[in-house]
């Protein structure tokens, strides 16, 4: 027989307390209960740590193709950069979209199904105030050229803004492409104006005057969301869009929507009562300056003479070259009055743009319902550069002109050409008068040169 168990002696039969034994497993059970609940509710602490491949910065990751900085990923072929991680469904969904569900239901894809989302109208009201700078973008529309191969493209239409501004742009929580002056609250909308062409017209000099009126926000970089980037979506497009009070109007420019066949009817399937603005110009200065501008990035290109013509000698004009064809206005107005009344088009003078802005600034006013604050006071003449200059009334700041890019002198072109290409826009600029109402008087002005 085994002696008694002494009074206070552990594992004896008279012990108070419970074997050391059974309080050792008590103990880890315990542990382990508690390491299993903060396990459950996605604890932060070691718990997180659930698989040996997760990744430091990632946020309890359930996958060890989970990737670093993404917000528990469901899928390890959901790409990086889209919206409302997880919740992408598709290995197809593009950066910067907004949760795609289904690879047919991408703007763009056959039929183009509009995106259904449609902008805040915005109601008359004041807000916050900053004149515009025309130096803010040192490239006009079309600066840098972007040829898809080595050889000299004739159709593409250029622009200044790069994929990495508009990525940048576009990117969730960003502050659109609107200058610094924008303010750091309101909310981000779709468009209500667009300044959809024509290159080479004075879009620029528009949006910078512009972009001095108070109720007006609008993106400095040039979106290309209605011929290039389409297919990103609304939601990528939005947050380009700089952040606007109730009762300002977002804008953008792109003059290239003007001469894409597509842009009249996706701008439509945004918002049927978006309003839009065309700046023109005489299509033979138009075009000679469009080339000017070209060959400044690519001295190599052949001359305007010979680019001009399919056959000098028969007198034949070469309509498929793009400085010739964006200059055929009527062809392509024809195609925005098929989805746009002309009540919504408003045509703004480049030549009046230069010679009487705050006239032709009066007439973007009042299309836009806005209070006439953008006037005389804000322009100054430079001689020097043939153009006006932008400048703040209420102080005696220097007056910000365009950038270099601006006013650059023109080649010497056969005067025979010139008249040739007269020639040819001549039928091209009455059925344009006539469509719109306006006369240019382009013929006016060649003849008094």
């Amino acid at each position: 027989m085994s002696p008694p168990a002494q009074p206070g002696v552990p594992g004896g039969r008279g012990s108070k307390g419970p074997p050391a034994r059974k309080l050792l497993c008590m103990c880890s059970l315990s542990l382990c209960l508690t390491y299993l609940c903060y396990s459950l509710m996605g604890g932060t602490g070691p718990a997180a740590l659930r698989s040996p491949a997760a990744l430091p910065g990632t946020a309890a990751p359930r996958s060890p193709a989970a990737l670093p900085g993404t917000a528990a990923p469901r899928s390890p072929a959901a790409l990086p950069g889209t919206a409302a991680p997880g919740a992408p469904r598709s290995p197809t969904a593009l950066p910067g979209t907004a949760a795609p569900r289904s690879p047919a239901n991408l703007p763009g894809s056959p039929g183009d199904p509009a995106p259904s989302a449609a902008p805040p109208r915005a109601s008359n009201g004041s807000g916050e105030g900053a004149a515009g700078a025309w130096l803010r973008s040192p490239l006009a529309p079309g600066e840098v050229i972007t040829a898809q191969s080595g050889a000299f493209e004739r159709d593409p239409q250029e622009s200044s803004t790069t994929d990495e501004e508009l990525s940048r742009a576009g990117s969730p929580g960003s502050r659109g492409g609107s200058s610094s002056t924008t303010p750091d609250y309101g909310e981000k909308r779709l468009p209500q104006a667009l300044i959809i062409g024509v290159k080479k017209g004075g879009t620029r000099a528009l949006l910078e005057a512009i972009r001095a009126h108070p109720d007006v926000r609008a993106v400095g970089t040039e979106p290309h969301f209605f011929d290039r980037n389409y297919e990103k979506g609304l939601e990528w497009y939005r947050n380009v869009m700089p952040k606007t009070l109730d009762g300002q109007i977002t804008m953008e420019k792109t003059p290239s929507y003007f001469v894409t066949n597509e842009a009249p009817r996706r701008i439509h399937s945004m918002a049927k009562d978006t309003k839009l603005i065309v700046v023109v110009r005489n299509p033979v200065t138009r075009a000679i300056s469009d080339y000017t501008q070209t060959l400044s990035k690519k001295p190599e290109i052949p001359t305007f003479e010979v680019l001009a013509f399919k056959n000098r000698t028969l007198g034949l004009i070469d309509a498929s070259w793009s400085a010739i064809r964006i200059g055929i206005y009527a062809l392509h107005l024809e195609n925005w009055l098929q989805y746009f009344p002309l009540s919504q088009i408003l045509f703004v003078s480049g030549e009046r743009l230069i010679t009487d802005p705050a006239g032709e600034m009066a007439k973007v006013q009042d299309f836009l319902g806005l209070k006439r604050i953008v006037t005389e006071k804000h322009f100054y003449f430079n001689k020097t550069k043939g153009f006006p200059c932008l400048k703040k009334p209420e102080d005696s700041s220097a007056p910000r002109c365009l950038g270099k890019s601006k006013g650059r002198t023109h080649p010497k072109i056969d005067p025979d050409v010139i008249h040739r290409l007269r020639k040819f826009y001549k039928p091209f600029n009455v059925m344009f008068y006539q469509m719109t109402g306006q006369d240019f008087q382009w013929e006016q002005e060649e003849s008094d040169k």
